[in-house]
């Protein structure tokens, strides 16, 4: 079994002079490896338990173990930020430097990596998200997509185990949200990378291994994706739809088309409407 690289048990958390719990009572494991989708609609509590992952709160009550490391133990901090890289919503809030080459070494020069082993990091970095060819670019003349990824690729280079996206694609256009997300799915697929990804784009979540619904700073579905958007009542509930290729499904089962449940994606859409077709 693989190992768990996030483990939260019973953990709240109260905003500084606030008086209501943003999360309660949350519980959940990851395991290294895995491609974890947090859904939920503003206010749910999602980007407050992001920040719990990655050490920049810590809670209120309960415990958050990253690689076995407390959160709240000082001396664990700048190694749990080092194992658990987190992106945010806006790119341009992430560029810090007027040429690609050096926002990539800017995390690096934080945490106190030689210079003359930045040089190779910054390759690999760039070359694992398809920018390396914008090294000498000046960061504001790149597209939002492009921009998130070199977000990205200066996270990568610090060698983090697990990724924390943020809403990091609630900026982009279309475009620049597929090519983020792709980015991401192959660094979890080839390199193996933990991805905790952040959305309220549902179809973004498909792609996931598992799906974490949250609703009122408590968790109220967990699943597969095809076990979550099963439930479109639930789901809708909370604020929220099911992905476009599921709608879509539903709407032809309610107008009498022989469709299975549990078609999220168009690949899913063509193959059931091909079966039938061939069975007709």
């Amino acid at each position: 079994m693989s190992e768990t690289i996030f483990s939260l048990r019973d953990v709240s958390y109260i905003y500084d002079h606030g008086d209501e719990y943003a999360l309660r009572e949350i519980n959940f494991d990851i395991k290294k490896g895995e491609f974890v989708a947090i859904l939920g609609h503003n206010g749910s509590g999602k980007s407050t338990l992001a920040k719990l992952l990655n050490g920049l709160f810590t809670p209120t009550e309960g415990i958050v173990l990253v690689n076995n490391m407390d959160t709240q133990d000082s001396k664990h901090i700048w190694d749990i930020r080092k194992c658990a890289g987190m992106v945010f919503q806006n790119p341009d809030n992430q560029i810090v430097a007027t040429i690609v080459r050096d926002d990539v070494a800017f995390g690096l020069e934080n945490i106190g990596i030689p210079t003359e082993e930045m040089p190779e990091r910054i390759d690999k970095a760039l070359k694992a998200v398809n920018m390396l060819e914008f090294i000498d670019s000046a960061p504001h003349m790149l597209s939002g997509g492009q921009k998130q990824r070199v977000a990205i690729a200066g996270i990568l280079a610090m060698l983090p185990e697990a990724l924390i996206l943020d809403e990091s694609t609630a900026m982009l256009d279309p475009s620049g949200r597929k090519e983020v997300l792709e980015t991401v799915k192959t660094l979890n697929r080839e390199n193996g990378i933990t991805v905790v990804w952040i959305t309220h784009f549902m179809q973004e979540a498909v792609e996931a291994d598992r799906v974490i619904v949250m609703n009122d700073g408590k968790i109220n579905l967990e699943g597969t994706p095809k076990q979550v958007f099963s439930d479109s009542g639930k789901i809708r509930s909370f604020g929220l739809d099911v992905p476009p290729m599921a709608r879509l499904s539903e709407e032809l089962i309610n107008r009498g088309i022989a469709l299975p449940s549990g078609i999220l994606t168009v690949d899913d859409m063509q193959r059931e409407v091909l079966k039938l077709w061939q069975s007709n």
